[in-house]
């Protein structure tokens, strides 16, 4: 183990409050593309801001359903990694030490959720579910056709339930993370570049409110030299250790 995870796993014990963000980095090492790669294939002559937003689903509906059911079946297939299973694990080892703990993540791909964690705000949405373009229904089920399908209370179309450009964050999710950076004593940064606002915002926050920050990326990013901690590598390979999994 080295001296940084030794200094980390210290600061994790004495923790009264932990906060995480987890970022593409680590649904990548699930198979998972970042949002830029998905544009592979079929969709390479698109761009993301050409497909994700409210005017491009008003403009071509069937284009963009298309390209999200594509997106969503790829992440149907995706299983959580290594990384997921540590940070689900840390949560159960707070929770057992009355630690509060709050998991923020900016992927919309619901691996934390199937490694078990279960305090979890997800910052963009989730592309498992759907619901009304108008109304913003959920909608559990729809019948897969070649259209796209409709909501059931109102009749609008259904769209992905994830945040697009041009659009604000769940008010709700968004208040839960500011807090947890907040109060925080420990905050964790995992595979995120630190560049996307407001979430790149948050160990900034924590450190502005004394707690202290661990970065764990393979690259060093705009957070890197502010962090109290910055662990080079990826969370597949470094947050068993963190967890104590990897004793």
């Amino acid at each position: 183990m080295t001296d940084d995870i030794q200094r980390a796993r210290e600061l994790l014990d004495h923790a009264t409050a932990v906060a995480v963000l987890t970022g593409a980095g680590i649904s990548a090492e699930s198979g998972i593309p970042t949002f830029r790669d998905a544009l592979t294939g079929l969709w390479a002559r698109f761009r993301p801001e050409e497909l994700a937003t409210p005017e491009a689903f008003e403009a071509n509906p069937k284009l963009v359903w298309d390209w999200y059911a594509w997106r969503r079946e790829a992440v149907a297939n995706a299983v959580p990694n290594a990384g997921h299973w540590a940070l689900a694990a840390i949560e159960r080892q707070c929770r057992d030490h009355q630690v509060d703990f709050t998991l923020v993540t900016q992927n919309v791909d619901g691996l934390h959720r199937a490694a078990g964690s279960q305090r979890v705000v997800e910052l963009h949405g989730n592309i498992r579910r759907v619901k009304c373009f108008d109304h913003g229904h959920a909608v559990d089920r729809w019948e897969a056709s070649e259209q796209v399908p409709t909501c059931p209370r109102c009749g609008s179309l259904l769209r992905p339930d994830v945040v697009w450009f041009g659009e604000s964050l769940p008010s709700d999710a968004l208040a839960a993370a500011l807090a947890a950076a907040r109060t925080c004593d420990f905050f964790l940064c995992v595979g995120t570049s630190t560049v996307v606002e407001p979430a790149a915002s948050l160990p900034f926050l924590a450190l502005q409110c004394g707690a202290r920050v661990i970065e764990l990326n393979p690259v060093p990013t705009p957070l890197t030299p502010h962090a109290t901690v910055s662990l080079r590598g990826t969370a597949a390979q470094l947050l068993p250790a963190l967890s104590r999994q990897g004793q």
